[in-house]
């Protein structure tokens, strides 16, 4: 009974050992090179992407507070101005004509 007990535990290491060498010699081979590279790249892209994503959301959050010093601070709602479409109220508003000249010279 031993023995067929040793002999089985030899058999399920046999098998596993194999199966090993076997995944790492794929991995060896061109193709399999090739396919961990991809992996690495698609992980790379995805981090680069969620970085920029929290990049994005920390510069909202920080126009947002400082929107709300400005207005506290000057009375004037940048988020107003804004919506105005960006034109400072101090500078008029140039002619179609004179921006025609413009793009011209």
């Amino acid at each position: 009974m031993k023995r067929l007990f040793w002999l089985g535990v030899g058999v399920a290491t046999g098998v596993a050992l194999s199966r090993k060498a076997r995944e790492t010699a794929k991995q060896a081979t061109p193709a399999g090179i090739a396919g961990n590279l991809g992996e690495a790249i698609s992980e790379l892209a995805g981090a680069i992407g969620a970085f920029g994503a929290d990049v994005r959301a920390g510069m909202s959050e920080r126009e947002e507070e400082l929107s709300e010093v400005v207005e506290q601070r000057s009375g004037v709602s940048p988020v107003a101005r804004r919506a105005l479409g960006g034109r400072d109220e101090r500078r008029p508003a140039r002619s179609a004509g004179a921006r025609a000249n413009r793009a011209g010279s």
